[in-house]
């Protein structure tokens, strides 16, 4: 029995410890639930300074997402595929549209044959053109006609400078060299092939007419008929198409080698026109000619 005692002791103690333990986590669960632990101390962090960090945050996005997006490098616009156009911003008609141009064989060389054929906004043309790149040789050949038109216009200018010509009359079918060189950009060698066509026209019947002068440009063409008028109508000399020869009928302004060869076939068909309508009947007739053929024509 005297061995007993001591261990007795020694398990008491242990219970005793382990009630100890539990009581202790016990309180301490009882104050973390009913304690408040907060504290009102100001932390130094204001809500301005909080939307400083915020507003720098936004900024880091947008950086980060503009850096993300494809970048445009210059390109051949002819050769844009499908998926280049979305990332252009064009729409599928657009898209579209340019492919069917390009499969007739034919090449867009500059930007406004771009829109042209594509028909985009010129909002989108002017964010996408800066980069479009032609081949070398377009571009020489747009800077060539520039600086052709550019000094076409600074010959205009001189050669109208200090011209002392007075108009002796306003009659186009009288007016003379001089007379046409009253007119701004028309010079000496252009006033002669004027007055060439209008020999050979025998006289000017229609205003429309002097358009047709080879490499008269129309807005001086224009400007000459503001100023010269068909006053009376000239007198034609004309030939009898039932009698006349293959020449004869060649010399006609209006008449190409193919078109005489057609009459003279109809001609030979019918054997004498009975009217100068007649040459309506003749296949592929240019009918749009036919007042200005038949000022020199008949049928006897």
């Amino acid at each position: 029995m005297k061995y007993l005692k001591p261990h007795f002791w020694y398990a008491k103690s242990q219970r005793n410890g382990v009630l100890f333990l539990i009581l202790l986590i016990i309180g301490l669960q009882t104050l973390y639930v009913f304690v408040d632990f907060s504290s009102d101390k100001n932390t130094g962090v204001t809500h301005q300074t909080l939307v400083a960090f915020q507003q720098q945050i936004d900024s880091l996005k947008s950086i980060e997402l503009e850096r993300r997006k494809p970048k445009i490098y210059p390109f051949n616009p002819n050769y844009i595929s499908d998926y280049k156009g979305a990332q252009l911003g064009l729409s599928l008609k657009e898209i579209d549209r340019l492919h069917a141009f390009r499969n007739t064989k034919k090449f867009i060389n500059s930007t406004k044959e771009f829109q042209q054929v594509t028909q985009v906004s010129d909002t989108l043309l002017g964010k996408i053109a800066p980069y479009f790149k032609f081949p070398d040789w377009v571009t020489k050949q747009q800077q060539a006609l520039k600086a052709k038109k550019t000094h076409a216009s600074s010959s205009i200018q001189e050669s109208s400078y200090g011209r002392n010509y007075s108009i002796t009359t306003t009659n186009i079918n009288e007016a003379s060299s001089q007379d046409f060189q009253t007119i701004a950009g028309v010079e000496d060698h252009l006033a002669e092939r004027i007055l060439k066509y209008r020999k050979r026209l025998q006289g000017f019947s229609f205003a429309s007419q002097l358009y047709e002068v080879w490499q008269l440009d129309p807005k001086i063409a224009a400007q000459i008929l503001m100023q010269f008028k068909i006053n009376n109508t000239p007198k034609i000399q004309k030939i009898n198409v039932n009698t006349a020869t293959f020449k004869e009928v060649m010399s006609n302004p209006y008449i190409d080698y193919e078109l005489c060869k057609k009459i003279f076939e109809y001609r030979d068909e019918v054997a004498e026109l009975q009217s100068i309508e007649e040459l309506k009947n003749i296949v592929k007739f240019p009918l749009d000619k036919y007042k200005r053929i038949i000022l020199y024509l008949e049928a006897k």
